[in-house]
């Protein structure tokens, strides 16, 4: 059994990460995987951690092995205004 996970973070994510200037997670939320700044949650030791430029994306290992592609969709709506 192939125990490697591959995730691919999409253009817009990157872009979006460098824009912000933060690390973020890919967390557990009620409706699904979402993708919030480290500053409202933080990452675990156990999470797996992608490097885009200078910041980072970690991903709980809950969520790991189900996600193949880190996108625009796992951001939340109010996000954005918080991020302002």
């Amino acid at each position: 059994m192939n125990n490697e996970i591959s995730i691919t973070v999409t253009e817009e994510i990157r872009a979006f990460i460098l824009t912000h200037a933060c690390d973020f997670r890919v967390c557990t939320s009620c409706g699904g995987p979402i993708l919030l700044p480290t500053s409202i949650k933080r990452p675990k030791p156990s999470d797996i951690h992608i490097h885009v430029g200078e910041f980072s994306i970690f991903i709980s290992r809950y969520q790991a092995p189900f996600l193949t592609v880190v996108s625009e969709e796992l951001i939340p709506k109010f996000l954005s205004s918080f991020l302002e």
